[in-house]
């Protein structure tokens, strides 16, 4: 497969597949020809004498302040040294590389009046494997990333960094020339119009949006599995489950996780000795799976919806409509992601937050299992303490569910007077999807040592097959040790994807 930059429709499979390399990219003649009729649009307005926002004026508050044909290149150049004011820690490569890839293909669609040149060489950057260095915070949100992407492309400039992979060898940051110079690459002089397509734009939100919801999109199915082996563990109740139950209250999420949980029992013969147990109903955390889970599965179906929509969108300002217009709008406000973004990182966090009320569940010593997950409590604490770690991550993530898309603190002397906030929406969400993986972990761990308490009886093949994957890392706990060895193997697993998840 090849895909068209600025013609074809990206989503979450194929902009990975591009950032992995699986999915070849490139310009055809189409985009080619959208590109170069943009650019002779703004050609024509930079000569004229009629003010154009961001083509011949200046920005912001400057807006109404006009450049002469003179100062047009200078101006695009002291945008992008002036804007790029990040700070922090430099966010991961892999999002740069995706900021850059998602970029390519916006400024591709024939709108933001872009040299061919410009979009080349940040082609040329991707080719090379040469991915600028980008500080994790600085964005408002509005208008658009600033400055993430101007940080972005000062390369093109041959200014600010580059990370540089060398086989055999951990990245390092390397100052942009000097990567140029090895490449043989000339620093460019941006043109009109081009420093402000550039630096606006939704990218930075996008990519770690498009980051967020790979990520999710795993964990949600982990989310399922982890809850399922619970249940065998505690031998709880299929009937939640049921078809003809959920049939009354058809949420898709709701549904699909109940599916998934009637999928993961099939031949469990562990799962039937709940018939006569005598227990009439299980704790919410394990019989309100479909509901809680599956909520957050609407959620995630929402901002895969819109993150969709954005990836295909053009986001800079003005747009370019025609050889006499140029549109000044707000298409870079990052409000349509930030908000649903807040949105994913609540959905987020209350998967954390019902597992870890089913570690604590696996603990208590009811229904055949030992106090603490141990045979010998008294001496050995067993599984005690872990669930003091999930405890604390799920409480660091109700802190991180603060919705920075309520909040607007005006900007550019009052002209940029209401901002989205989402660059800090979609980082929080990232957080926070890294401390559920550390959460599930623990839980997988906590359901595989239950588990052991159930034999011989054996569950399903599904979750037979997960638990052969914890105990070729995991030994079952006899007798008090160190645990931290083992959470961390149980982390691994969980960001390798390595469970079996459907």
């Amino acid at each position: 497969m090849t895909f068209k930059y600025g013609i074809d429709h990206l989503d979450l499979d194929i902009v990975n597949g591009i950032a992995n390399g699986s999915i070849k990219a490139e310009l055809c003649q189409e985009a080619l020809d959208k590109i170069n009729i943009s650019r002779a649009r703004v050609e024509k307005m930079a000569a004229s004498d009629v003010a154009v926002y961001g083509i011949n004026t200046g920005f912001g508050p400057l807006c109404d302040t006009q450049i002469t044909p003179e100062q047009t290149n200078l101006l695009q150049t002291n945008l992008l040294i002036t804007h790029a004011v990040g700070v922090g820690e430099p966010i991961d490569k892999a999002i740069s590389k995706l900021m850059l890839i998602t970029k390519v293909h916006a400024l591709s669609k024939g709108f933001s009046g872009i040299r061919l040149e410009t979009v080349e060489r940040m082609l040329a950057f991707l080719e090379l494997d040469l991915i600028p260095v980008v500080p994790e915070q600085g964005s408002v949100g509005a208008s658009g990333d600033l400055a993430p992407l101007s940080h972005l492309f000062l390369p093109l400039l041959g200014e600010g960094e580059f990370w540089q992979c060398k086989a055999g060898q951990s990245d390092k940051i390397i100052p942009a020339a000097q990567a140029l110079k090895e490449h043989g690459l000339a620093p460019m002089e941006l043109h009109a119009k081009e420093g402000l397509a550039l630096i606006n734009g939704t990218q930075f939100i996008l990519s770690h949006a498009i980051t967020g919801l790979t990520k999710m999109r795993y964990l949600l199915n982990l989310a399922d599995l982890t809850g399922a082996m619970s249940i065998e563990g505690m031998q709880g109740s299929q009937s939640p489950f049921r078809e003809e139950l959920h049939a009354t209250r058809p949420f898709p999420g709701n549904l699909e996780v109940a599916e998934r949980m009637r999928m993961f029992f099939t031949g469990s013969e562990n799962m039937s000795s709940h018939t006569n147990c005598g227990r009439v109903q299980d704790p919410y955390s394990l019989r309100c799976i479909p509901q809680v889970h599956g909520a957050s599965r609407n959620a995630y179906n929402h901002l895969n919806e819109l993150t969709e929509i954005e990836m295909n969108s053009v986001t800079d300002n003005p747009i370019v409509i025609s050889s006499e217009e140029a549109i000044s709008g707000g298409n870079f406000h990052g409000q349509p992601l930030a908000m649903v973004l807040d949105y994913a990182s609540i959905a987020s966090a209350e998967l954390g937050n019902i597992s870890d009320r089913r570690c604590y569940l696996l603990l208590e010593g009811l229904h055949g299992l030992p106090r603490l997950l141990t045979a010998s409590g008294g001496l050995n604490s067993g599984m005690m303490i872990p669930q003091y770690t999930t405890a604390a991550l799920v409480t660091e993530n109700k802190s991180l569910c603060f919705p920075p898309s309520a909040d607007s603190v005006p900007t550019s002397m009052g002209q940029e007077d209401h901002v989205s906030m989402g660059s800090i929406s979609s980082r929080q969400f990232n957080q926070i999807l890294g401390n559920l993986e550390k959460i599930l972990a623990i839980e997988l761990m906590y359901a595989a040592q239950a588990i052991e308490f159930r034999r011989p009886n054996k569950c399903s093949d599904i979750i037979e097959k997960n638990f052969q994957v914890i105990r070729a890392k995991v030994a079952k706990l006899e007798e008090d040790r160190l645990l931290k060895p083992d959470i961390d193997a149980m982390i691994a697993l969980v960001r390798s994807q390595a469970f079996t998840v459907h």
